[in-house]
């Protein structure tokens, strides 16, 4: 990545003690750039990298951050945009997410489907079609 350029990065809260984060690169092909474990082995702070795009997985450090599952959902979906749609959504089943929504063309040009990763995250995988 070019210095000085903007990019969003998001950060996923897990909960404390997580020590197995391999479904984000069984689910989605995603590189590990860095991670930071606990003494116990778990999980501080992971840097991921999916075809550029760089996102963070995080343990809970405050009050103010929580993992989706503390109020049954989540604030955000991660839009996740692929040439397969189907082929990612299989992927990322086999993996260990939920469907929560099959991927299906949409009037607005898009297809797109969702899923939950194992820590309660929406990815909504899409691709432009029109």
């Amino acid at each position: 990545m070019k210095a000085n350029t903007t990019f969003f990065a998001p950060e996923l809260y897990i909960n404390n003690g997580v020590k197995d984060i391999s479904f984000y690169e069984n689910a989605f092909g995603a590189t590990e750039n860095l991670c930071f474990r606990n003494e116990d082995g778990s999980i501080h702070v992971a840097e991921f990298c999916i075809d550029g795009a760089i996102f963070h997985v995080h343990e809970i450090t405050s009050i103010k951050f929580f993992s989706p599952d503390k109020h049954n959902g989540c604030t955000c979906c991660i839009g996740l945009f692929v040439p397969d749609v189907d082929a990612v959504m299989n992927q990322a089943i086999i993996a260990g997410a939920i469907e929560i929504s099959p991927a299906e063309d949409y009037e607005y040009g898009y297809r797109q489907g969702t899923v939950q990763d194992p820590f309660g995250h929406y990815w909504q995988i899409q691709k432009k079609i029109l």
